[in-house]
């Protein structure tokens, strides 16, 4: 079949994730043609890709050009207005990476209506977000995990332990941050936590924040005696080799995170995580085996210290993590969206 996939964000295509830092909803755009075309499909996508171009037998077309007349199967991404960006087609798929709440206003629910578009959700927290009827236009596929991450070597944690964290700045990083410096520092006196963050790599460099990352930034240059360094986030072939150093991942998390790409990276390739039981976190790992979960302060701390000290703890659950992680690649989610059009 005749598979369009259609984006209008940011420049990116199939060779970028590798190379280049990417949002997880980008990286899982640029991941799946390639999925999709490996089963038989003839697939193109039309993005703002730097470069109009063929990889892995995926066509990749600059949004400026002309736009095709049909396809088989449209794939939307995120914005409801793309499901009629090619009017002769036989099925409309809106696959969505954010809250569904915009979903409600009305001018939407005609669009869907009007289109009979399945919507595909991340998930089951995901889907929750939604308040729309019609289960039968609904499903859950979570995006699959990419080779760097599924294939990475065994775990070489380095001496001195390293925590990463990778989530945005706003999602809880002061939190951890006070929880780093009085708590887990105290008891692991050589650990290192690395902070990556494109914003406050940028910050480095001179460029002005925003007044509230700015002041996020401040407390985190201000705690750098605590063993703190911030770092550039990378491709996912350089990512999943930083990963393997790592002893743990803290992820103070969000509600508004609706995936969780880098903590479902990160286990992948081995590296146990405390979290918050916030978004979507409950979905990417095996709770008190690949993770630790909890709100609360002192064990948030008291799992980081464990295993960033105890060598089987940390053997433990990393060998969980990296089994649960690899369980799912992109040519499984690719068979799943397969069963709405086939």
């Amino acid at each position: 079949m005749l598979v369009t996939l259609v984006d209008d964000s940011i420049p990116f295509n199939g060779m970028t994730p590798a190379y280049q830092p990417l949002g997880g909803a980008e990286k899982a755009f640029a991941s799946l043609p390639a999925a999709l075309a490996r089963t038989g499909h003839v697939v193109r996508v039309i993005n703002r890709t730097p470069n109009a171009m063929g990889y892995e037998n995926v066509s990749w077309v600059d949004w400026e050009g002309r736009r095709p007349p049909i396809t088989e199967v449209l794939i939307a991404f995120r914005k409801p207005r793309l499901l009629e960006f090619i009017r002769a087609t036989t099925a409309r798929i809106l696959w969505l990476t954010g809250p569904a709440e915009y979903l409600d206003k009305p001018q939407v629910t005609d669009m869907l209506q009007r289109t009979e578009a399945r919507l595909v959700f991340l998930g089951r927290t995901h889907q929750e977000t939604y308040t729309g009827t019609g289960e039968s236009s609904t499903r859950n596929i979570s995006p699959g995990i990419r080779e760097e991450y599924r294939e990475a070597d065994e775990m070489n944690p380095s001496d001195p332990p390293i925590a990463i964290v990778t989530t945005h700045p706003k999602h809880g990083l002061e939190w951890l941050l006070n929880i780093w410096t009085t708590q887990v520092r105290a008891k692991v006196p050589n650990a290192e936590l690395h902070i990556y963050s494109a914003a406050f790599k940028q910050a480095d460099a001179g460029e002005t924040l925003s007044d509230e990352l700015n002041e996020i930034y401040r407390k985190v240059i201000a705690a750098e005696q605590s063993g703190i360094l911030i770092k550039a986030p990378a491709g996912d072939r350089d990512m999943s080799q930083a990963y393997r150093c790592a002893r743990v991942h803290l992820y103070p998390g969000s509600d508004k995170e609706m995936y969780c790409s880098t903590l479902a990276e990160s286990q992948a390739v081995g590296v146990p995580a405390v979290a918050r039981p916030m978004g979507a976190v409950k979905e990417r790992v095996i709770g008190d085996k690949s993770a630790f979960l909890t709100d609360s302060e002192s064990d948030f701390a008291n799992h980081a210290i464990r295993m960033l000290s105890d060598d089987d703890e940390f053997k433990s659950a990393s060998i969980v993590a990296r089994r649960h992680g690899r369980s799912r690649s992109w040519d499984t989610t690719a068979s799943e969206f397969e069963t709405l059009f086939r």
